[in-house]
């Protein structure tokens, strides 16, 4: 076969430095399918697969990118065969075994899952992991007792990947929703679009209460920020409600106390979207195909890029000015 394309990080004197490489099958991991990518998505941790200090990275060089969809050219396990449309999302592709940025990627078998019907491979990777994320989000929600009828919703955040998507799928699960963004008015216009019942900035997310408990606001938040503002979202949420957290962007931090959760019941929901078991992971990726479907999302929110535009796209990420999601054409 002749040799394909891939952006590759790799590490010298100067720090890390990516870019497009030739390649061949034979340079790849170890796995049992080989696939040909037709679409891969970028996310925030792709982006940190190129700074130094973020360590999600555990060796380089490294081929990022951890979505992604395409067809089967090879396959030795029996629940893969040659022509089948498949996708994957998190496990170590992308940190420690090479991922989606590249023209081909062999993979085990055990991370694949069939493309989803109702999805397109350019879908699923509009979709990616941050919408993966965003229904996880929003599954866990909904099996704590969180429902429309406890009251309005928050999503932090909202303008990214994660925020748009759960924006969608939790306005047509039929919550109020209020989305928090830092971004122009314009793109206030979109949040509307995906079904916001309002918007508003990051600083008026909670209100200012200098004891342990505020007024209750919220009866359930998406948040992929994460950081200090936790604290004060703590206060704000009703009895019963939960804050389903999946990032980091805002920081690792935050100050708190137990108020919140001895006095209103409130939960904290930790989302991992990198090792949720397969059977979890098949159930929401059907659902994604199916009644959750983020039809707005994905046709209002998706941007395309080649490997050539990655640098640009990967810093853009960092600087938190990407809005909705970017996919990789690589087909």
């Amino acid at each position: 076969m002749e040799k394909f394309e891939a952006y590759v990080v790799r590490r010298d004197a100067k720090g890390l430095t990516g870019q497009i490489e030739k390649r061949a099958i034979d340079q790849l991991p170890e796995g049992d399918v080989l696939v040909k990518v037709h679409y891969s998505g970028v996310n925030y941790k792709d982006g940190l697969a190129t700074l130094p200090e973020s360590k999600v990275v555990k060796d380089y060089p490294i081929v990022p990118g951890i979505d992604l969809a395409g067809e089967v050219v090879q396959s030795s396990h029996p629940d893969f065969r040659e022509g089948d449309l498949v996708l994957c999302t998190g496990y170590d592709q992308g940190t420690s075994h090479d991922g989606g940025f590249s023209k081909y990627a062999r993979l085990p078998a055990d991370w694949l899952l069939p493309l989803p019907e109702g999805l397109t491979p350019r879908e699923a990777m509009g979709i990616g992991t941050a919408g993966f994320t965003a229904a996880l989000s929003v599954d866990r929600l909904l099996h704590c007792g969180v429902t429309p009828e406890l009251g309005p919703v928050l999503v932090t955040g909202a303008t990214g990947g994660v925020g748009s998507f759960a924006v969608d799928m939790l306005s047509k699960a039929g919550f109020s929703v209020t989305a928090s963004t830092g971004k122009s008015e314009q793109q206030k216009e979109w949040l509307t679009s995906l079904g916001a019942a309002n918007v508003i900035g990051r600083d008026e997310i909670v209100t200012i209460s200098a004891g342990p408990l505020g007024k209750q606001r919220w009866a359930g938040v998406v948040d992929p920020v994460g950081g200090p503002h936790l604290e004060g979202l703590f206060k704000n949420i009703r009895y019963g409600g939960a804050i389903a957290l999946s990032g980091l962007t805002g920081g690792i931090a935050f100050e708190g106390t137990v108020f919140p959760f001895i006095l209103r019941g409130v939960q904290l929901l930790g989302i991992d979207s990198a090792y949720c078991p397969k059977e979890w992971r098949s159930s929401i990726w059907r659902k994604l195909g199916r009644e959750w479907k983020p039809e707005r999302a994905l046709s209002e929110g998706i941007r395309e890029c080649t490997l050539q535009d990655l640098p640009e796209v990967l810093q853009a990420i960092l600087q938190g000015k990407a809005v909705g999601r970017t996919v990789v054409r690589l087909a």
